[in-house]
């Protein structure tokens, strides 16, 4: 999460054999193909390698369906990894091994009950940190956020999400000062200090992009708004990731860049 255009390393956890039973709100009858799954994850995980990152692994755990979106259970900023407590029951636990991983590389602070604070509700634009409102995320795992960052010289900013499972399922920061967020679902005036990339609603999911290096990565089938990222100068690579977009995943889910 801290500065993923100069970031050294990528933390990426494999898919576990139950992944067809991670939690969505999407349709679920529609089956999720876990072959597919694992080769387009391969996919992505090379894409990291080749923009230069090392990735760090941490093993899969049938126990834990959604253990693959690893970035929730940690925040890394700066020389800190801010280990979550999870809004989702069923993934309490995943942040074990996350956080041993994170050990070796980064002092750890962690989040207390009854705060509850999520990876995919915090966004950090530069000194900021936006910190999404959702089922996931609530009020005091954002003031304990903002309490371990203070000294750190990051603002915290809260922001109410009209739809959307986390914050950045509406919104990324893509660099230069740039921020692709679907209009209408995050509180208005929220980037006004920003340029914004607006993403069509019907290409909602493409608002989670991740930016590595100098290359903004993007899903594959939504034109519109990998049109508007690259008018913006932005040098874009496509990743088909169908089957984690099922389980309302994306790109920043799947890893921590720091």
């Amino acid at each position: 999460m801290t500065g993923s255009q100069s970031a050294n390393y990528a933390l990426v956890r494999g898919l576990p054999s139950t992944y067809e039973k991670c939690l969505t709100s999407l349709d679920p009858e529609v089956p999720i193909d876990l072959s597919l799954a694992r080769r387009q994850h391969r996919s992505y995980c090379e894409t990291l390698g080749t923009l230069g990152l090392e990735l760090v692994w941490v093993e899969p755990d049938d126990g834990f369906p959604d253990c693959c979106f690893v970035e929730d259970p940690a925040i890394v900023i700066g020389d800190t990894a801010i280990i979550s407590r999870l809004g989702a029951p069923s993934r309490a636990g995943e942040e074990v091994a996350v956080r041993e991983a994170l050990r070796p590389f980064k002092k750890i602070r962690k989040i207390s009950g009854p705060g509850s604070l999520e990876g995919g509700d915090v966004l950090l634009v530069e000194d900021k940190i936006y910190v999404g409102l959702t089922t996931r995320t609530n009020q005091s795992g954002l003031e304990q956020l903002r309490t371990l960052v203070s000294e750190l010289g990051f603002k915290v900013t809260p922001v109410e999400t009209a739809r959307g499972l986390h914050l950045k399922s509406s919104c990324t920061y893509l660099g230069n000062g740039y921020v692709a967020m679907v209009p209408g679902r995050v509180q208005e005036g929220t980037f006004s200090e920003y340029n914004t990339i607006e993403v069509p609603p019907e290409e909602a999911p493409a608002a989670d992009c991740l930016r590595v290096r100098d290359r903004v990565l993007v899903l594959e089938g939504y034109p519109a708004t990998k049109r508007r990222i690259e008018a913006e100068g932005f040098d874009t690579i496509s990743l088909e990731m169908s089957e984690f977009e099922k389980c309302e995943g994306a790109l920043t889910c799947l890893s921590i860049v720091f």
